[in-house]
């Protein structure tokens, strides 16, 4: 450690002499401790000088005893008082939530008898036993043309027969176990099929015995888990243990999401009331889980809930001023015509609300971890400076998330705007008609609220981080004004077994060396 000026001292070994090397008690700044050194036991101390300077002392006692302590502690913790009001902030707040579970938990989704259409029917598992060539025109199947591939028949002469595949399908679940059935595929299927495949198939049970049973879908529950396995294995080896914490809150996201959210819209209660709560409930999960209980969590968590509590106010507002009724496929219709308690509209905007969620996560946790950072390579920084500089990982971040939520809903609704483009209808029409309206809506309310939350968050986090390390830097300087101790690396030595044997202390730095003999 230096002084301001030119140092001009002599080193002195004389055996059992105890040496201090430090800045000359004229030029030193207030400190908070000292160090005390015995000769052959290497014990040493440093006395930090301000804050967050990086100084410290090194002790040589005439022993053999050589150690270094140094000042470069991490970050003062976030202080009692600003724990307090963080806490007061967010305990009234989780208790809400959780009250909120309790009032609303619906304790499972409410029975009905399926009505057989869609999704709404019993369904079992089976397998392709056999699979052979036949003649379409034999099992009374035809291939469906487009209206431009049609021709006129030909009086040249037979048409050449088309070929169809007749599949033979064993159920293996249920109480018809081991029951088979004909699927027949005609060659313009999506979907064929093979000897040993697993299908889903569903039962109408008042339907004829022999049309009871019909293929709906494959069964793709081994590609599905090892899939899985592979995403699981991957977050584990990169993030190691928070990897683990994310998988454990991405599972407690989806019993909220399946025991709680789904079960209660069923019931009847108000979507927006539930997604909210259940929202915030996968939030506070997931973020303290994977972050930890800590200040800087607790930042991001107060971004992210404004952040959301803005998303519910434009979607809101937006919905009904657009006179959009979510009832735009035939799943919401099916919903609606089995459940006609539903809010419809109110799906639509509870939707909104969890599809923004897990972006919003993303955007304000990095936001807060960076003001954190920056904070840690710059201490002296104000709130103004953190705040300026954040911004530019910011906007960065923005850009880049924006893009990602637009492409998103691009890419589920590409078949939506295929046929729009085959109909050739202008970009006016398909952009207000309501299909498409309805994902612009969710698209830029949700986009508005992860713009919202990059400078709020920065904003709380940089004044929080500030206020608190400031408050932290002036206590500590007062407490060291307070003992009356200045200098950095004061030696004291004493006569006695153990110290050094001159009983002499030597302090360097500035002008030279002083000896004082008790």
């Amino acid at each position: 450690m230096t002084s301001n000026e030119p140092s001009h001292s002599a080193h002195h070994h004389d055996p059992g002499q105890a040496h201090g090397h430090g800045a000359d008690p004229r030029h030193t700044v207030p400190g908070d401790g000292r160090g005390t050194g015995a000769a052959g036991d290497g014990v040493h101390g440093a006395a930090p000088a301000a804050p967050g300077d990086g100084a410290h002392a090194h002790r040589h006692a005439s022993g053999h005893g050589h150690s270094h302590a140094h000042g470069h502690a991490p970050a003062a913790p976030v202080s009692r008082h600003l724990r307090k009001v963080i806490a007061a902030v967010l305990i009234p707040f989780a208790v809400a939530v959780l009250a909120g579970l309790v009032v609303l938990w619906p304790g499972g989704a409410p029975g009905h008898k399926p009505s057989g259409v869609g999704f709404d029917q019993p369904t079992e598992k089976a397998k392709v036993v056999k699979v052979e060539e036949v003649n379409c025109a034999d099992v009374h199947a035809q291939q469906q043309q487009q209206p431009s591939q049609q021709q006129p028949p030909s009086s040249a002469g037979p048409q050449r027969p088309q070929h169809c595949e007749r599949a033979v399908i064993e159920v293996t679940t249920g109480k018809d176990t081991g029951r088979r059935f004909e699927s027949i595929v005609t060659p313009d299927a999506t979907r064929h099929y093979k000897a040993g495949q697993g299908v889903v198939v569903a039962y109408a049970p008042k339907a004829p015995k022999d049309l009871q049973y019909s293929v709906t879908d494959v069964d793709r529950t081994v590609p599905m888990w090892v899939l899985a396995a592979i995403f699981a294995a991957a977050v584990v080896v990169v993030g190691r243990l928070r990897g683990v914490l994310a998988l454990v809150a991405l599972v407690v996201s989806f019993a909220v999401l399946t025991l709680f959210i789904l079960p209660a819209i069923l019931q009847g209660s108000n979507p927006l009331l539930v997604a909210v709560v259940g929202g915030s409930a996968i939030m506070l999960v997931a973020l303290y889980m994977c972050h930890g209980l800590t200040a800087r969590t607790s930042v991001a968590v107060l971004g992210t809930l404004v952040s959301l509590l803005l998303i519910g106010l434009l979607g809101s507002l937006f919905i009904g001023w657009a006179l959009l009724t979510g009832n735009t496929d035939d799943q919401t219709g099916l919903v609606h015509g089995l459940y006609p308690d539903i809010e419809i509209r109110g799906l639509l905007l509870a939707g909104i609300i969890i599809g923004s969620l897990g972006v919003l996560d993303d955007v304000t946790v990095t936001q807060t971890a960076a003001v954190w950072e920056l904070k840690e390579a710059d201490p002296s920084a104000g709130w103004r400076k953190l705040y300026s500089s954040a911004m530019r990982i910011g906007r960065d971040h923005i850009a880049s998330v924006v893009n990602t939520l637009v492409l998103a809903y691009a890419g589920a609704a590409l078949p939506l705007l295929l046929l729009f483009s085959i109909a050739q209808s202008s970009v006016g029409t398909v952009a207000t008609s309501e299909v498409v309206a309805e994902e612009i809506v969710r698209t830029l309310v949700g986009s508005i609220g992860l713009v919202a939350s990059v400078p709020l968050t920065t904003l709380l986090a940089a004044l929080v981080v500030s206020a608190d390390r400031d408050a932290v830097g002036a206590v500590t300087s007062g407490a060291g004004r307070g003992s009356g101790l200045t200098g950095a690396g004061e030696g004291v030595g004493g006569t006695g077994t153990g110290r050094s044997g001159t009983g002499r202390r030597s302090v360097r730095g500035g002008h030279g060396k002083r000896r004082r003999a008790r």
